[in-house]
């Protein structure tokens, strides 16, 4: 008798799964990475600061802000109260949002972000600050 109890518990549990499994969604698939370098040094912030002045040369910009999309839907903004700032933003995909906030002087930041659906927000207060925010959404 308990043998005949035991199956039946096990085969009712086995088809009250075997429907809930039909039930459920797939799971949507979706995500970001996001990776900031801010440099622990005053030297590791001038070496990371002539990157993204090279950089800023190579393509044909100087000092000020920048802000490149390719995609839809994409926000973006940048504020700057100084001298010698050095701002970016490069949003490649859809959907992206970045703010950058510079409050100082000879300050540089770039911001990158691909794929699609990623946000940065970043603030920097005071003088000869770098950093850089690399983001990859799908």
């Amino acid at each position: 008798m308990n043998c005949k109890i035991t199956a039946t518990l096990g085969t009712a549990a086995f088809a009250a799964l075997l429907g809930v499994s039909t039930l459920a969604s797939p799971a949507k698939a979706g995500g970001s990475i996001a990776f900031y370098l801010s440099p622990r040094t005053a030297q590791d912030a001038q070496a990371m600061d002539f990157g993204l002045r090279a950089y800023s040369l190579y393509n044909g910009l100087r000092d000020g802000a920048h802000i490149s999309q390719v995609g839809r839907n994409n926000n973006a903004g940048i504020g700057q109260n100084g001298n010698g700032n050095l701002g970016f933003i490069r949003q490649q995909g859809n959907g992206h949002s970045a703010t950058l906030r510079q409050n100082g002087n000879g300050n540089s930041y770039g911001i990158f972000q691909f794929g699609r659906n990623t946000d940065a927000q970043v603030m920097q207060k005071g003088n000869g600050q770098s950093g850089t925010a690399l983001l990859f959404g799908w």
